[in-house]
């Protein structure tokens, strides 16, 4: 495909085909994809990257497109804060046929994750609060929960008394005993969507009253489970702020690290932009994508577990920012130890036994301990996440470098375009 030479992304277009075509420099493209000296575009071998072998993460992702896969990706590589690949192919829309560009605006879904938990810390350096804080502190509702402990003889759920209250750590780790509603296994998944806990039409404290009023899955600390509690996370931070939710994350986060097209919305002068969600049949073809709701005002509820749109160059100035130790072109939002302890695995031995071989879980983010384990190329100390539409990415201090990779898709190539572009990435780091 031919991609769209527009506005200021003209740049970014011309250093990926200079890269792949490894015939020439990046002397007089070396300008950021969004405006900072942080990201300027390099030739992969000043970095230590055979532009020849990463010829081969672009073909790989082009690939999926040119099987019928996948309807378009977006891919992008940083090392020692510049960058040094970016991809685009396929299309928005396959009935519409609209390309995917450089300023493609995807669903984000639990990406959103991460940049909550740098609002929550970002207040943890303020002194609001301390890791074994007691939710209860902050959340006076979450008194007295109760705890599913098993079904009865007559197939009816039992509960007993939380042995006590979940701290912020254990918020921040999913090892809170919360729930999400999103399995189908358990009593207290299908009561939270028997609630509409995750309705985005009401107010963040109506979620608060209905999860008071829930059973958790596990007692507090006993285990990993991936919950609602990053939604949480985002009541919390206006709590802890006293300003919306939203108004935070722009003022403290997206302003600064000049991420424009990060929202909770888009609005409609950008929906043009809006990439859309396919799927796959049985057979693995591509099937057109549901056109769903209104896009383009701000939610009642801005869900702090899910709920951003972004870019791929909005999402790697965050990144990058992380990888720097909580600084981007001059603005400061964390300090480096804070962003250490964000990286580190906190689960206690009881709960890291629950995840997958290898991993771990740091604050809002999960955590590679043990490469080997994990069947992985990542370095020790890597850290990741990934969104409900196939987003994903990866940071790995040892090598000093970020990945970002934006799809909208749902189905099985998901897992197997992410696991390919690890590969492809670490194979092409030479030095």
């Amino acid at each position: 495909m031919t991609l769209n030479l527009d506005r200021r992304w003209l740049s970014v277009i011309l250093l990926a085909l200079v890269s792949a075509a490894c015939t020439t420099t990046a002397d007089g493209l070396a300008e950021d994809v969004a405006g900072a000296r942080d990201l300027a575009m390099v030739a992969p071998e000043t970095v230590g990257i055979s532009s020849e072998r990463l010829e081969r993460l672009d073909a790989g992702m082009r690939q999926f497109v040119e099987d019928g896969r996948l309807a378009g990706v977006v891919t992008m590589m940083a090392r020692h804060g510049k960058t040094v690949h970016f991809s685009a192919a396929g299309t928005m829309d396959i009935e519409s046929g609209a390309p995917i560009t450089a300023d493609s605006i995807f669903r984000i879904y639990s990406m959103t994750k991460p940049i909550t938990g740098v609002a929550m810390m970002m207040l943890y350096e303020e002194g609001t609060w301390r890791l074994n804080d007691p939710v209860t502190k902050f959340i006076p509702e979450f008194e007295n929960l109760q705890v599913y402990a098993g079904d009865g003889p007559d197939g009816e759920p039992r509960f007993e008394d939380a042995t006590r209250s979940m701290t912020m750590r254990e918020l921040m780790t999913h090892s809170s005993g919360l729930a999400y509603g999103l399995g189908a296994s358990n009593p207290v998944d299908r009561m939270y969507r028997e609630s509409r806990v995750l309705d985005s039409s009401t107010p963040l404290q109506e979620m608060i009253d209905t999860l008071a009023t829930l059973p958790l899955l596990y007692q507090p600390g006993a285990r990993w489970y991936y919950s609602i509690a990053v939604d949480v996370q985002g009541y919390l931070v206006e709590q802890l702020s006293g300003q919306p939710f939203d108004q935070f994350l722009q003022a403290r986060i997206f302003d600064p690290l000049g991420m424009a097209d990060t929202a909770f919305y888009v609005p409609a002068d950008k929906l043009d932009r809006l990439a859309l969600i396919h799927t796959q049949d049985e057979d693995g073809a591509l099937v057109p994508p549901q056109r769903g709701g209104d896009v383009t005002t701000p939610p009642t509820r801005a869900s702090g577990g899910g709920g951003l749109y972004s870019t791929t160059t909005d999402y790697m100035r965050f990144l990058q920012m992380v990888l720097n130790g909580g600084e981007l072109d001059g603005a400061r939002l964390l300090s480096p130890r804070s962003i250490e302890m964000m990286r580190t695995n906190h689960l206690q031995e009881q709960a890291l036994s629950t995840m997958r071989p290898g991993s771990g879980f740091g604050l809002d983010f999960g955590v590679i301990m043990d490469p080997a384990a994990a069947g992985e190329p990542y370095s020790k100390g890597s850290f990741q996440w990934g969104g409900a539409a196939g987003t994903w990415f990866w940071i790995d201090p040892v090598e000093d470098f970020v990945f970002v990779g934006m799809i909208q898709h749902r189905g099985r190539t998901v897992g197997e375009v992410q696991g390919a572009s690890r590969n492809l990435v670490y194979q092409a780091i030479l030095d």
